[in-house]
């Protein structure tokens, strides 16, 4: 299985975590739906470009709260 690694850093320790391509690409088609209508107006790459941003901002903040949860 094909996985995507990410580091966050909280209270000075970098976390690393694996998320699955395809869990990853999944997660980019339900945004993509999310914000199909404002997104509509930008071009195909920039439409890429920022639900992978918001992808990775979405993992980077469930991370963090799972550790603030652990």
């Amino acid at each position: 299985m094909r996985t995507t690694s990410f580091c966050i850093k909280v209270r000075g320790e970098f976390l690393k975590q694996d998320m699955s391509l395809d869990r990853r690409r999944e997660l980019e088609v339900k945004m993509l739906k999310v914000f199909e209508g404002q997104v509509k107006m930008l071009p195909k790459e920039m439409q890429e470009i920022l639900v992978d941003d918001l992808v990775t901002a979405f993992q980077n903040r469930m991370n963090v709260l799972n550790r603030a949860r652990d």
